[in-house]
C-alpha cells in the first residue's frame, strides 16, 4: 500500500554512494549529494517505472578510482544518467577570463551540501547548494513535493559572489530511457521552431544540420519533413541534436507512452530558461563513451543555446550576466501522471497540472 503523506529518506546506492529519497504518493525521487546533486531516479509509484536513463557503467563517486585529467572524458565517466544541473558552462571546455571553463561546468561535478527542511507529512522540502571554485557562482536549489499533486518542484537562484559582472549559461539535463523510452513514446511541445545544430551529426542522423524549421519538423536529408514527435526503437540507429524555441506562452513539453499508459509534463521559468535543447543517442555513437550501447534522449531547458559560454557570447548571444552579488531566480516543475497516450497536451502548469484533450 502507497503511503499518504510525503517523506524524506537517506539510504545508499552501491559503494556507499548516498541517496536523499524523496516520496510522494504519486512518485520517488533520488538525489545524489555528493554528485552535483544529480536526480538519478524519477518513479512512478503506480507502475514502479523510472523515467530516467541509466548508464551502464552504473555510478561512482567523485573519489572512486583515478579520473582522467582530460574534464570533458573525467565528466563522461561519471556521467550515470539521469538529471544533472549545468552551470556556468556547457559543453567542450573553453577559456573565460583567464581559467578554463570544465566540459558541462563545475555545478554537475561537485559535492552539494543539503538540508532537509520538512521531513515527512502533507508536504517535503529539501534545500541543495553549492559554491563553485573556478567561477564566483553559488547555487541554491529547493526541492518541493505534497501529497495533493504529482510533481515534484524546483525552486532555484544562481548568485554572483564576484565584485565584477560574470556572464554564464545554464540548463538542466534530464536524460530519459526505457522502458519509459520507446517508440511508444510521444512528445508535446508549445515549442514553434526547431534548429538542428551544424556541428553535431551523423550518419544516423536524419536531419539536415544547420537547418530552421517549424516545429514539429526537421528538414530531413531525403528532402522530406522530419517529424520530431516520435522516437526510434530500440532495433535502429538514431542521432539528433538541435534547439526549440519560439513558445506559444509559458514553455513546456510532455512525453506520453501509449504502451506504459504513463506521461510526464515538464514546465519552466519563461524569462529564464528560452530555450529547450533536444539530444538523441540511440546507439548511433562508436568510441568512447556511448559505444553503440546507449539508448536515451534528453530533453534541457537552457538559458542559451548552441553549446560553449564562450561560443554563445561570440554567436547568439543568448547568455545571461549577473552583476557583482546579483542573482537570478527559476522554477521548474516536472509531474507524472496516467494517461492513455494518444491524447494531445494542451499545456503544463507550474503547480504541476497537465491539461489533456
Amino acid at each position: 500500500m502507497i503511503p499518504s503523506d510525503c517523506t524524506v529518506e537517506l539510504t545508499t546506492l552501491a559503494d556507499g554512494i548516498r541517496v536523499v529519497r524523496m516520496h510522494s504518493p504519486f512518485m520517488s525521487v533520488d538525489v545524489l549529494p555528493d554528485k552535483g546533486a544529480d536526480i538519478y531516479a524519477v518513479v512512478h509509484r503506480g507502475t514502479g517505472v523510472d523515467v530516467m536513463w541509466k548508464s551502464p557503467l552504473g555510478v561512482r563517486g567523485l573519489q572512486q578510482g583515478w579520473a582522467s585529467p582530460n574534464s570533458e572524458v573525467a565528466w563522461l565517466e561519471h556521467y550515470e544518467g539521469g538529471w544533472q544541473e549545468l552551470l556556468p558552462h556547457t559543453g567542450t571546455p573553453e577559456t573565460y577570463k583567464g581559467v578554463e571553463l570544465s566540459f558541462h561546468g563545475e555545478s554537475s561535478m561537485l559535492p552539494w551540501r543539503f538540508e532537509v527542511v520538512k521531513e515527512a507529512g502533507h508536504e517535503i522540502e529539501v534545500v541543495f547548494s553549492v559554491q563553485l571554485f573556478r567561477s564566483p557562482f553559488a547555487i541554491r536549489r529547493r526541492m518541493l513535493m505534497n501529497a495533493s499533486a504529482s510533481c515534484l518542484r524546483l525552486v532555484e537562484q544562481v548568485t554572483n559572489l564576484a565584485g565584477e559582472a560574470m556572464d554564464f549559461v545554464w540548463g538542466h539535463h534530464p536524460a530519459y530511457g526505457a522502458p519509459f523510452l520507446s517508440e511508444h513514446l510521444r512528445l508535446h511541445t508549445n515549442a514553434r521552431s526547431v534548429y538542428t545544430d551544424p556541428n553535431y551529426d551523423s550518419e544516423f542522423c536524419r536531419a539536415v544540420p544547420g537547418a530552421t524549421t517549424r516545429w514539429p519538423f526537421a528538414q530531413g536529408k531525403d528532402g522530406q519533413p522530419l517529424d520530431l514527435r516520435g522516437f526510434a526503437s530500440q532495433s535502429e540507429r538514431h542521432f539528433f541534436m538541435g534547439y526549440l524555441s519560439d513558445f506559444d506562452g509559458p514553455p513546456w513539453y510532455a512525453l506520453l507512452n501509449r504502451q506504459l499508459k504513463l506521461g510526464i509534463g515538464v514546465t519552466w521559468s519563461a524569462d529564464v530558461f528560452k530555450h529547450l535543447w533536444f539530444w538523441q543517442e540511440m546507439h548511433a555513437s562508436t568510441g568512447f563513451p556511448f559505444y553503440r550501447r546507449t539508448y536515451t534522449m534528453a530533453l534541457e531547458p537552457h538559458t542559451s543555446y548552441p553549446h560553449g559560454l564562450v561560443n554563445v557570447m561570440n554567436t547568439t548571444r543568448t547568455h545571461r550576466t549577473l552583476l557583482p552579488g546579483e542573482s537570478l531566480d527559476a522554477e521548474l516543475t516536472f509531474a507524472m501522471f496516467a494517461c492513455e497516450g494518444d491524447e494531445s497536451v494542451a499545456g503544463v502548469h507550474l503547480n504541476g497540472d497537465v491539461a489533456l484533450r
